[in-house]
Parts: C-alpha cells; sequence; structure tokens
C-alpha cells in the first residue's frame, strides 16, 4: 500500500490553497481504494461564516474533499498526473448522506473504493469517517477531460 505527502499530492491534482482539501494518503491500493485525510483546522477560509457562532465544515466541500480523494486513486490508477491540459470533473453525486457535523479540530479520513470504471467515467463509494463515526457517505462519478489552454 502506498501513501503520498502533499508533495506528491499536488502533482496529481491541480487544486491549491484554499481549495485543496486532501491533506495525506494514509494507503492507496491502486485500482481499489485509497485513504486519505483531511485536518480541520479554524483558520479554514470558510468558518467565519460557516458560521461564526458554530463552526461547521460545509457539506459542498465534504462532498469536494471526496471528489479530490476519488481523483487521487483515479490518477494513480491510470498511471497519470494532473495537468492544465486535463481536468478530473465529478459528474454525479448519489446516496450523499451526512451523519456528523465536521468541525475545527477534527480529522476526517475519507475511504475511497473503486466501483467500476466505463468509457473513461469512474464510479465510486466513499465513506468519510472522524473517529469511530461515520460523518458523511455519497456515491461519486467523475471523468477525466482534455480541456483548452
Amino acid at each position: 500500500m502506498d501513501s503520498m505527502k502533499i508533495k506528491e499530492i499536488v502533482n496529481y491534482l491541480p487544486h491549491r490553497y484554499p481549495f485543496l482539501l486532501v491533506n495525506r494518503v494514509l494507503e492507496c491500493e491502486t485500482g481499489r481504494y485509497l485513504k486519505a485525510i483531511k485536518n480541520v483546522t479554524i483558520n479554514e477560509p470558510f468558518f467565519p461564516g460557516h458560521y461564526p457562532k458554530q463552526p461547521i465544515m460545509p457539506g459542498v466541500l465534504i462532498i469536494e474533499a471526496m471528489a479530490q480523494a476519488t481523483g487521487l486513486l483515479a490518477f494513480r490508477t491510470s498511471e497519470e498526473v494532473a495537468s492544465k491540459n486535463c481536468l478530473y470533473l465529478l459528474v454525479s453525486v448519489d446516496k450523499a448522506r451526512f451523519k456528523r457535523q465536521v468541525e475545527p479540530g477534527d480529522q476526517v479520513i475519507f475511504e475511497v473504493e473503486l466501483l467500476r470504471t466505463l468509457r473513461g467515467m469512474w464510479k465510486f463509494n466513499v465513506v468519510d469517517r472522524v473517529g469511530d463515526e461515520i460523518a458523511a457517505s455519497a456515491e461519486l462519478m467523475c471523468v477525466g477531460r482534455e480541456v483548452e489552454s
């Protein structure tokens, strides 16, 4: 099982601060599974407005972090790296469930399972945990696309 630190993650994902939401990959089994983390701090740029008296990580950003984790597994599986001519795009979110709020100080662990690939489409099941509790889960479908530079 491979791991990745942030210096390697930025070679695979085009996202940068403040939108890079995966801090480290703990395990990666090419073509099957990936386990990654996001350390949530009070310094996140969205907390002053979501919400000032009760900071909660927005659900859409949890889904975005899931998508980034799936992108890492897809790029590792296809043995490609991100480039300015290729983007990995989220095309569907199904069965999304939020079971626990994600707050400053939490460490979210993303468990990504590749379900199938078909004609460039990738389907994943993702479960996010904080400690032993499930925070969120969803099925995501993504696709890699060439873009004009």
